[in-house]
Formats: structure tokens, sequence, C-alpha cells
């Protein structure tokens, strides 16, 4: 996979640069009709736990059966790989097509950080660099059929989420916030950014809701609770669920298995596991999503 070299692009307006960008959308249009449903995790600021949401919904689906492909374009701050205990560079399949990294059977994986000789190197990236890296994620990755492709996007309302929008105009939103009224008022701008952008919202998710004691049981509203519902009822958005603090996700961070794959039981490891059938139901009854399946 070769990107684009002294930080700039081939230009669309004419000449051999907008005939290869124009092979490259053909490529693009292929390889996103071969996957089912698109879901575009998306946040307003970041420490809201988008991207162990994104993980672990692409981990309770594949779970279920289906097949998922996990692309993380969190160009400057990509956490899906460690999340995920992967390590290593992508592997190059037939002519000048990459395979994406498996985890499993059902789940496999592509994100900055399996580009880069050290993962602790710093991308120094603007928006023209990332907006190719992200098209070429799409048309140079051997992705195959897939059911669904999760987009793990960084928070704010930059050029990746941008650019993943343009790209994937039929993308099903899913929104993370926390309960808090700071994580709120950036999620508001994040929905108007999606309503500014014509994108098709799935719904929102209340992740760090309450803390079950590991003591009593009883919850503990560290960070509130309840703002992500009533964000989702103002705006008449579906509310997918609500995901607990859990010490279970700190484990599983760090030793690289999502909560859902865990052996036991755990506050956080129920909900999520729960939030991906939502998921994966509100998907599957979504209009937006049934008028551009085509398989």
């Amino acid at each position: 996979m070769s990107l684009c070299s002294g930080g700039s692009c081939p230009s669309s307006s004419s000449g051999p640069g907008s005939d290869k960008i124009a092979l490259q959308d053909q490529q693009i249009s292929k390889a996103l009709g071969r996957i089912r449903y698109k879901l575009f995790v998306m946040s307003g600021k970041g420490g809201v736990g988008k991207s162990s949401v994104s993980v672990n919904v692409a981990a309770a689906l594949a779970a279920r059966g289906f097949k998922v492909g996990l692309m993380d374009v969190d160009i400057h701050g990509p956490s899906v790989p460690r999340l995920l205990g992967l390590s290593g560079q992508l592997e190059t399949g037939g002519g000048r097509m990459v395979k994406p990294m498996r985890y499993n059977d059902n789940l496999h994986v592509v994100s900055m950080e399996s580009l880069l000789l050290d993962p602790d190197q710093a991308v120094l990236w603007r928006g023209p660099m990332k907006t190719s890296a992200i098209r070429q994620f799409i048309s140079d990755v051997q992705w195959g059929e897939l059911d669904f492709l999760v987009v793990d996007s960084p928070p704010g309302t930059g050029d990746e989420p941008m650019t993943v929008l343009k790209l994937i105009p039929e993308a099903l939103a899913v929104v993370v916030t926390t309960p808090q009224e700071v994580s709120l008022a950036d999620v508001r701008k994040a929905i108007n950014f999606l309503q500014y952008a014509q994108a098709n919202i799935l719904g929102v998710v209340e992740n760090m809701s309450g803390l079950a004691c590991p003591h009593c049981g009883k919850a503990i509203d560290l960070f509130k609770k309840g703002g992500g519902s009533a964000l989702a009822e103002h705006y008449g958005l579906e509310f997918l669920g609500a995901i607990p603090l859990d010490p279970a996700t700190v484990v599983a961070g760090d030793i690289g298995i999502p909560v859902v794959l865990l052996e036991g039981e755990s506050p956080a490891k129920q909900a999520l596991l729960a939030l991906g059938d939502r998921v994966a139901l509100a998907a599957q009854t979504s209009f937006e999503a049934a008028s551009t399946v085509h398989r």
C-alpha cells in the first residue's frame, strides 16, 4: 500500500491524477458493494471510549457469526490493534492489494498502526494525506464479502469523518457519549455535523454510564447517568444502550482481548453483547440501509 509522498496527493481536476482517482473510485465502489452494512462510530470529543465501543461491537457481531471488518481511521492516535492484541504490518495479497490483519475467522482489521515500522512513531499528516490513506484503506484492502464494516473514526468533525461520509454516504452512524454535560455538548455538535452531512444516524450509545460496585453490586453514578438517553430522545434518535464503568474493561484493554470475549461475566460484557445485538437489529431494520443493500 503506497501512500502519496511529500504530503500531497494527485489533483482531481484533470490529467493522469484524475484518471487514477477515477479508477480508485471504481475500486471503492466495488469493495463497498460487497459489504452489507457500514457502521460509522464517532464521538464529539476524545476520552469517551469510542474505540473500545467500536472494537467490542465488532467482536460481538463476529461472535454472533457475522463476517466483520474493522477499519481504524484514527490516523494520529490508532488504538484498535492494541485493544485487540495485534501487532506487525499488513501483508500483500494478489497484485497491489493488501490483506487486513486477522483477529479470528470472522473479524479482520486495518489500522494506520499496521503501516508503521515503529508503532510509537508520530504521523505528521495534513488533510490530503489522511484522505488518501482512508481511500486506500477501502480500495486497496481485500475486504471480501462482509456483513458489517465497522469504521472507528477519531473524535470531532475533521478530515477523517468528512472523508468517510463522502466515500460511504450510506454509512450508519453510531454516536458515543458519556453522561456528563461536557461530553454531551460536543456530541450535540457531532450530531449537527452528521445532519449537515445528511448522514444516517443509527443511534446513540452512553458509555461510562454508572459504576457497578464490586462489593455490593449497587450502581454508583460516578459520571452521572442518563444523559445519552435524554440526548437521543431530544433529537428523536434511537438509544442503543448504556455501558457501565467496569474494571473488566481495563483488564481487557491491557491484555488485548475485547471485553465481550473475556471468560466469565461482567456488567460491561453483558451490556456490550446486548449493544452488539441492538446494533445488528437496528442496521437490519434501517430503512436507509435497506435502500442501499443489493445482496
